[in-house]
């Protein structure tokens, strides 16, 4: 089954919502990256829909089938590259497949993997999303005509990345090792496409830690004070 209505799917698209009549499934982990996902389909004229985890997507894509899939690689359980190896042998296989990660290495990995695409995060510019969905679709889905290159910057909701760190912090509480890595990973890159370069900075560190096998209590303690800062609400004087 597509995942369309009938309304919806056989709409055309227009030099203004060129991705209308298309329904993008982001298999995301991140509420912030999301949430500008979010805003890119809206302005494009997409409909959405998430999946925050491989288990989630593969739940979705036995009921329906969207136009287009957008896969972050580090996910909760386990690497989205796994997710697009799957999907290009499916047939009949969804039209656009992408990868996208904060790590621009990651392309050749995606692309290996099958994907058609790439987007690196953060995923902000309304042109730089529109074309690459668009290059990959077939001719009779691309609206006819000249088309203007917007120049908008999306800026998701601030409420997006406070969840992202309740969620870090959360799941830091527990304290496993699997857990430690993959927080590691989420909260880096959840603040470089924030811009909050000194929780990336501290991310980054506890990656590395772990990555060397090193001792990390001290890393993992100054991510976690870190965290909690982020969610402690400024007070005006």
């Amino acid at each position: 089954m597509t995942d369309s209505d009938p309304f919806f799917a056989f709409r055309q698209p227009t030099p203004g919502r060129p991705l209308l009549g298309l329904t993008v499934l982001v298999v995301e982990d991140s509420r912030y990256a999301c949430d500008a996902m979010r805003l890119l389909c809206l302005r494009s004229g997409a409909r959405i829909r998430r999946a925050d985890s491989l288990r989630a997507a593969e739940r979705h894509l036995q009921v329906y089938r969207p136009s287009v899939i957008i896969v972050d690689i580090g996910l909760p359980d386990g690497s989205g590259l796994t997710l697009i190896e799957a999907l290009n042998r499916t047939t009949p296989r969804i039209t656009v497949i992408l990868g996208t990660s904060g790590d621009d290495m990651a392309e050749t990995a995606c692309r290996a993997a099958g994907a058609d695409g790439f987007l690196v995060k953060p995923v902000e510019s309304l042109a730089i999303f529109q074309q690459i969905i668009l290059a990959h679709l077939p001719e009779e889905r691309r609206p006819a005509g000249p088309r203007p290159l917007p120049d908008d910057i999306v800026r998701p909701e601030h409420v997006a990345f406070v969840d992202d760190m309740a969620h870090a912090a959360e799941l830091l509480s527990e304290e496993g090792g699997d857990t430690l890595d993959y927080i590691a990973q989420f909260v880096t890159g959840v603040a470089r496409s924030a811009g909050d370069l000194p929780l990336a900075e501290a991310g980054h560190a506890l990656a590395e830690a772990r990555a060397a096998r090193a001792p990390s209590r001290a890393e993992a303690a100054r991510l976690a004070g870190m965290l909690q800062d982020r969610l402690t609400p400024r007070v005006a004087m």
